[in-house]
């Protein structure tokens, strides 16, 4: 079989026939022009936000998206919820909450082991699915507008259950990188899904991603830093050709030992204090600084946006 009739194959059904090696510029904006955004996570709570907003405020970077709660809405009483979406209303800044409980919580085990783990963290069962969505609902009572999720499956029931008029339409929904979607098929799949963005693994190739955004319309976002359980990736210097061959594209900075799957050395655990966030939130903000310096440098054409765009989906309060 000769791969050339693959590639066609692939180009009549709208997914390029081979990674874009020649890194074509994209055509592709935000809605207000620009190329590129940032994208901080670890906002566990209004304190950590309170040194985020004077963080960026004393070294004059935009914030665009924060990814929150990432320990679970389930585990904020609706004093916090409210508190934070005020604030983060305040400056203009979209709230992706993490609903829970969610897979670590469940009582199987498959997915706490070394194998198990590869396997995927999809919900299971549909008491799972109501858990989440009870937990989404709750945080959108509050003025959360955003979400982050890793099931297919639950895109589709919430699309499903948007189209019967059972869900709110007024949020973004943004699929985790743990979705794992690294090429132009997946990512033609969550978008037709209903995704506001998702999630490529950080080490994804600049030609993937190329072919990526050959194929969606919807903004990527792009671990430019990750944590030591992820690989630990530092992309700062590819910052500009990925905005100029990916654009639009969320900037995920995010360094640290583990993510939430991480176990005990999770920085998104219960037991992980304000005060150790806090730290790293301002580290967060600084490596902003540094990106949005090295995209200049290099790219002086690329744009980012300025805080507050008006397609952010901020909190309603």
């Amino acid at each position: 079989m000769k791969m050339d009739h693959v590639s066609r194959w692939f180009e009549e059904a709208g997914i390029p026939g081979r990674d874009a090696y020649e890194l074509p510029s994209s055509p592709k904006r935000f809605k207000d022009g620009a190329h590129y955004r940032m994208e901080l996570t670890g906002l566990e709570g209004p304190r950590v936000l309170e040194a985020l907003i004077d963080e960026k405020n004393k070294r004059g970077v935009p914030v665009h998206r924060l990814i929150s709660i990432v320990q679970g809405g389930t585990l904020f009483d609706r004093q916090e919820l409210r508190d934070f979406a005020q604030m983060a209303a305040a400056e203009k800044m979209e709230v992706i909450a993490v609903p829970g409980p969610r897979l670590g919580w469940d009582t199987g085990r498959q997915a706490a082991t070394e194998e198990g783990m590869r396997c995927g963290m999809n919900l299971r069962g549909s008491d799972e699915l109501r858990k989440v969505i009870a937990d989404m609902i709750r945080m959108y009572e509050e003025g959360i507008r955003g979400f982050m999720i890793v099931d297919e499956g639950l895109m589709w029931l919430i699309k499903t259950m948007q189209e019967q008029g059972n869900f709110p339409k007024d949020i973004a929904i943004k699929l985790s990188v743990w979705a794992s979607i690294s090429s132009p098929a997946g990512a033609r799949l969550v978008e037709d899904l209903g995704v506001s963005s998702f999630n490529t693994p950080s080490d994804i190739t600049l030609p993937q991603m190329a072919a990526i955004r050959k194929t969606i319309s919807i903004p990527m976002d792009f671990y430019i830093y990750t944590s030591l359980t992820f690989g630990g990736m530092n992309r700062f210097y590819d910052g500009a050709e990925i905005a100029r061959c990916c654009a639009p594209v969320y900037y995920k900075i995010e360094p640290g030992v583990a993510l939430s799957a991480g176990g005990g050395a999770s920085l998104y655990q219960p037991w992980t204090g304000d005060d150790e966030h806090i730290t790293m939130i301002r580290k967060k903000v600084k490596y902003a600084e540094i990106i949005r310096e090295l995209v200049a440098a290099n790219d002086p054409d690329l744009i980012l946006s300025e805080q507050g765009a008006a397609d952010l989906c901020v909190p309603q309060v």
